[in-house]
């Protein structure tokens, strides 16, 4: 057996034992169904996952992951909408009570979209999934145009986050929960290279470590 495969099998056989042991009584109470606080949209990339990273257990969150954490713009019309569909049944459905934009250092997503040849060599998928954060990249490129490819990198980081935020704001029934105090949206930036993650804070228009910012409730 591949030994890839067979490391994942022995994964989930840890799983079993820790969750479905006589000794745990948790999934006796999740198989009757979900009731997540959070919602948490994050990136695909292999090292951030975010139930791994924050240790919460099973049934906590309602995870979506895409390429690069972006949230679409309301925009209900025929097509699909994978994201969108989530993000309504954590909202509508679940009555998740917060939403975390949670987005990362190294994030290949964003590497491509900041090159310079990205629209050069199209891909079939991905060329225009990024586009959704073309208005970050637009921004960074403006106001930030003399900086390092390294401090820019991690500026538009940072404001695909705020663009996804910005975003969900444009779906009507989580505006209305936002205004009425009974949902909160959150934007977390984790910096694998510190082991540091950040909160962004609206008041002072910056990204704060989280241990000195968190008055969520």
């Amino acid at each position: 057996m591949d030994p890839i495969i067979q490391k994942i099998i022995h994964g989930f056989k840890h799983f079993r034992k820790a969750y479905f042991s006589d000794s745990t009584d948790l999934y006796a109470r999740l198989k009757h169904g979900q009731m997540p606080g959070t919602l948490i949209i994050a990136c695909c990339d292999s090292r951030v996952d975010p139930a791994h990273v924050t240790r919460s257990a099973p049934g906590e969150l309602f995870v979506l992951r895409n390429v690069a954490n972006l949230v679409p713009p309301y925009h209900p019309d025929s097509a699909f909408h994978g994201v969108s569909s989530a993000i309504e049944y954590a909202v509508r459905h679940l009555e998740v009570k917060h939403i975390i934009v949670m987005g990362h250092s190294g994030c290949g997503g964003i590497q491509t979209l900041m090159s310079e040849e990205w629209h050069d060599h199209p891909s079939e998928f991905l060329t225009r999934w990024l586009s959704l954060a073309e208005p970050a990249r637009e921004r960074v490129n403006t106001r930030l145009a003399g900086l390092s490819r390294e401090l820019k990198l991690r500026a538009c980081e940072e404001t695909s986050i705020l663009l996804s935020m910005e975003n969900l704001m444009t779906f009507p029934w989580i505006r209305e929960r936002v205004e009425e105090g009974t949902l909160k949206i959150h934007g977390w930036y984790f910096n694998m290279n510190e082991g540091e993650m950040y909160d962004y804070d609206s008041e002072k228009e910056e990204f704060l470590p989280l241990d000195d910012n968190m008055e969520f409730v």
